[in-house]
């Protein structure tokens, strides 16, 4: 078995611990064409428990409800207390999978979803639990209320946010304390350093970056594009994959990719490694469905960058085209605030 890092979420009382380097379980089951062979995707995620990769990242969204199923399947015989299991609740989407965007945070919805997680994971409690994006209609202390009864009633450990905003951040942490954030950060994504990053640290909210790897584009470069399926959310949505965007992203791409020769690793590694050097509170989730892949991942945790090499990743990538869209965007952190409390009225 590999000794992977661990990191502690949260402070004081709060004590999970998750490995350094988490799997992102979405690809799987969802979002990147069909879903994979189950079989295989049980070998992988046991291959990654053996590897120290301990924290595995779904969500009900996924699948829908298949991936939360999978990863179930895996778990059977596993030691409960040896994988930190996180899931999210409170995101639906269209019948095409990527279009009405559909967002509850009402306590009820909270309480049933978590029940359906619980039963469709197989586990008497949810370590890690994320409201996936943030309810524009009710008070986020509304939402964490529920959140905490839940805590309290022990089928969840510990609390996390998905695409939240700074001050959303800070009612909700005042109600129960917020152990992470999940957010996108990457080469490829950094408007979160200005304001979410900030108020994490400050507070003392670890931080759980997705698609560190640019969705795929530092593993692949510019082919990833190709051979993917017609329902591939890159396909369908990603605009920085496509048209004159794309075109210009290939380009930095070229410019990244000559520092690997220097140091010695794959621009999979490089990036990731990029990520993992922001700090000791950092804890990216890469998915992956191939195990060679996951192993390259996993290289990423040797990989030695100096403050000169990271000022040289930052400055040479220079990424065009938004990173999600439009639609889904409307719902991320920079307006992700609720009503305030004193607009709720229960049904």
């Amino acid at each position: 078995m590999s000794h992977v890092k661990r990191i502690k979420l949260g402070m004081g009382s709060q004590g999970l611990e998750v490995s350094a380097l988490g799997l992102g379980c979405m690809g799987m089951s969802y979002a990147y064409g069909p879903a994979k062979p189950e079989a295989d995707m049980i070998q992988l995620i046991h291959h990654a428990i053996n590897s120290g990769v301990t924290h595995l990242d779904t969500s009900d969204v996924y699948g829908p409800h298949t991936n939360e199923i999978l990863i179930g399947k895996a778990l059977k015989g596993i030691p409960r207390e040896k994988v930190q299991v996180a899931t999210k609740f409170g995101l639906r989407f269209g019948e095409d999978g990527f279009g009405e965007v559909q967002i509850h945070g009402e306590p009820e919805f909270v309480r049933a979803s978590c029940e359906a997680s619980l039963k469709r994971l197989g586990v008497d409690y949810i370590d890690l639990y994320y409201a996936h994006r943030i309810d524009p209609k009710v008070p986020i202390e509304i939402t964490m209320g529920e959140l905490k009864k839940l805590v309290e009633e022990g089928k969840i450990k510990y609390i996390g946010l998905s695409e939240a905003s700074p001050s959303t951040i800070r009612r909700a942490h005042a109600v129960h304390p917020v152990s992470a954030i999940q957010l996108e950060w990457s080469l490829w994504t950094r408007d979160v350093e200005q304001d979410v990053i900030p108020t994490c640290r400050e507070l003392g909210i670890r931080i759980i970056p997705f698609a560190p790897l640019g969705s795929g584009f530092f593993a692949s470069g510019p082919k990833v594009m190709d051979n993917l399926a017609d329902d591939d959310y890159r396909k369908v949505c990603a605009s920085r994959l496509q048209g004159e965007n794309f075109d210009h992203n290939k380009r930095v791409f070229e410019r990244v990719s000559e520092m690997t020769e220097r140091k010695g690793c794959t621009l999979a590694q490089l990036a990731l490694a990029w990520v993992l050097h922001q700090g000791e509170d950092v804890s990216p989730i890469p998915g992956t469905t191939k195990i060679e892949n996951f192993n390259q991942n996993l290289g990423a945790l040797s990989v030695k960058l100096t403050a000169q090499d990271m000022a040289e990743l930052e400055s040479l990538a220079s990424f065009k085209g938004p990173r999600m869209p439009e639609q889904i965007l409307a719902h991320c952190y920079k307006n992700a605030d609720t009503p305030p409390l004193s607009s709720w009225k229960s049904e």
